[in-house]
């Protein structure tokens, strides 16, 4: 019988491990600018075309590579950076498994070009799926460059797995974010069809911050720094005014490494309570430096997730430093009571010596005497004069009772009925809210429970999905323009979003590289929602914005809509549950909301009374 089990040719092992390595091009991102890190290199180039799709190139001024090690860099689990097991729990660079330049020379084509500082000349090698097409000599200078160009090209299926431009040019953003805030010292530039990104040069940590994030981030950083036998800590926590809805700005760094922690990321919210607002969430850039021995980096195939050896303490320490940092800054509420503006000495009499009151005492005054001694106190102390014939006061009163207005229980008339008809229809209510969150609307059936949030984002929805098809939105105007600062990549996607927004009732007066000027707004919502509304927009489009401009209107309305409406907990007035009962049921779908929740139930008079029997 035949052997059923063979070992698997070389190009298709690469492919295979290409699956692991390589899910999109900022997988290639990556790993080729951790390996530009490793080699030492001071100015760093990342060049991109198609967000990765047909090229992405990184050119470093590293140590470069001799000619032996320009072919070996290739064959799979060849590395500089482990010699032995033990290796692993010691690590000081970023990647050591040996198998990512492999995997990517399996499923693209690949161009290297190096040399080492002290050779004369370099070497350049052309590969493509894992098989040498040549290798020659040239002159270059020194560092290391590779070009990885059409990205799975030999595997279809896994090329059309790939998202739009836009989704996957975010993914090597947030690649390239994590490398250069971990290495401020090193000189970093992003280029992108062509078109500059990022001009990052050398720096500190706090400035690397600002220039990627740009508009009023310096302003809200507040410094954190803890050193311990354990763990040393340093970087930057945000001021809870200017926390978001998304979590776009939270980054660990263990050993100048970008990690995802769950646990951490609860010590930090930990650190925050009670003074941020439900759903919102701070930025952080914390830097951890642990002992490489103390932590296990390859638990993950992409290396963002770590084992710590005391989870604990690391949690009780970053918790506590991060407590320390808002209340040293005067960030976190101090204790202290109330203090009533209103009792504060008014500003024209704060300089001024208050007046010594005067006594006047009539020495001579006595309560019990018949007649007053001094006239000039006679009207304040005069005693009231006593009708002798008290029962003349009621004469003519039955009489005038049905004039008095305030006296009429002496005459009132016994009838039929509590209320007149007129009171009846004052005091009908047609709607009643229950706990603020619930209205109910009788109907000759029985009755409507609606949801009034849920009620109102269906409104909103197709009001917003209305405008932004027929181009006829009405906006409010603005008395001062509402001036907002965004990231680079925030405002490329408002760019984007620009349009819509402007026929959902948006007037941008203004819009540049860091902030936008909005000088109207849609009718429905106030000057202080439009922060909140564009940022719920952006954190819903952090995986990319809809191609079909259906499905881009669709998107920004149902965030619009779920930003704007009505919570649960909001009082309502009768006439504000009418109209939101009436627009629900004016609405092509009222039955369910946006997100496609019920918005309402109907029960009946039978059903109320199967509850009642007996």
């Amino acid at each position: 019988m035949s052997s059923i089990i063979q070992l698997l040719p070389d190009h298709v092992a690469n492919q295979i491990a290409a699956g692991e390595v390589v899910q999109r091009p900022a997988s290639v991102v990556k790993e080729l600018l951790e390996n530009a890190v490793d080699a030492r290199a001071t100015d760093i180039k990342l060049i991109i075309k198609d967000a990765g799709k047909s090229l992405v190139q990184v050119i470093d001024n590293g140590l470069g590579m001799s000619v032996t090690d320009a072919r070996l860099c290739f064959e799979r689990h060849a590395t500089s950076k482990i010699r032995q097991a033990e290796d692993l729990f010691s690590l000081h660079t970023k990647g050591f498994r040996g198998e990512a330049l492999a995997s990517i020379a399996a499923i693209a084509h690949v161009e290297m070009k190096t040399k080492q500082d002290q050779q004369e000349l370099g070497t350049h090698l052309v590969i493509e799926g894992s098989k040498f097409v040549s290798q020659e000599v040239a002159v270059l200078p020194k560092g290391t460059s590779f070009a990885v160009k059409n990205l799975f090209y030999n595997i279809p299926a896994r090329r059309n797995f790939l998202k739009s431009d836009i989704v996957e040019f975010r993914h090597v953003v947030d690649e390239f974010q994590r490398v250069a805030l971990a290495h401020p010292q090193i000189h970093f530039t992003f280029y992108h069809n062509g078109s500059e990104m990022y001009n990052l040069p050398p720096s500190n940590s706090r400035q690397r911050i600002v220039n990627f994030f740009a508009g009023k981030t310096n302003e809200k950083l507040v410094p954190i720094q803890e050193a311990t036998e354990i763990v040393t800590i340093d970087g930057f926590v945000g001021k809870p005014e200017f926390a978001k809805k998304g979590r776009g700005e939270q980054f660990f760094f263990v050993n100048d490494r970008f990690i995802k922690s769950g646990y951490l990321h609860h010590a930090v919210m930990a650190a925050y309570d009670g003074i941020l607002k439900e759903g919102a969430q701070p930025s952080y850039f914390i830097y951890l430096t642990v002992p490489p021995n103390t932590i296990d980096i390859n638990i993950h195939p992409t290396k963002t997730e770590i084992k710590f050896d005391d989870e604990q303490a690391l949690y009780a320490i970053l918790r506590a430093s991060i407590k320390h940092s808002l209340g040293q800054f005067n960030v976190a509420p101090v204790l202290d009571f109330d203090r009533d503006a209103n009792l504060d000495t008014p500003y024209h009499y704060k300089d001024l010596d208050g007046a010594t009151p005067t006594i006047q005492v009539d020495s001579n005054y006595n309560p019990f005497a018949e007649e007053t001694p001094n006239p000039h106190y006679a009207s304040a102390y005069r005693k009231p004069e006593v009708k002798s014939h008290w029962d003349g006061l009621y004469v003519g009163l039955k009489h005038d009772t049905a004039e008095v207005g305030t006296m009429t229980f002496e005459n009132e008339e016994i009838t039929s009925s509590l209320f007149n008809d007129s009171d009846i229809e004052q005091t009908v209510h047609k709607t009643y809210q229950i706990h603020k969150k619930y209205i109910v609307s009788p109907i000759k059936s029985g009755m409507v429970i609606v949801d009034q949030q849920r009620a109102h984002q269906r409104v909103l929805y197709e009001q917003f999905l209305t405008n932004m098809t027929v181009h006829q939105a009405s906006s409010q105007q603005l008395l001062f323009p509402i001036h907002l600062f965004f990231s680079a990549t925030e405002m490329e996607l408002i760019a984007d979003l620009q349009l819509s927004l402007v026929n959902t009732g948006f007037v941008f007066e203004e819009t540049t590289e860091a902030y936008i000027v909005i000088s109207g707004i849609p009718i429905n919502s106030t000057e202080s929602e439009v922060s909140i509304v564009l940022e719920q927009l952006l954190s819903d489009l952090q995986d990319g914005i809809p191609e079909s401009s259906f499905s881009q209107n669709d998107t920004i309305a149902k965030s619009m809509a779920k930003s704007l409406a009505v919570k649960t907990g909001t009082y309502l007035t009768e006439k504000e549950q009418e109209n939101l009962v009436n627009g629900l049921f004016a609405c092509k779908d009222p039955n369910v909301s946006p997100f496609n929740k019920p918005t309402f139930i109907t029960m009946r008079v039978e059903d109320l009374d199967k509850k009642f029997a007996v």
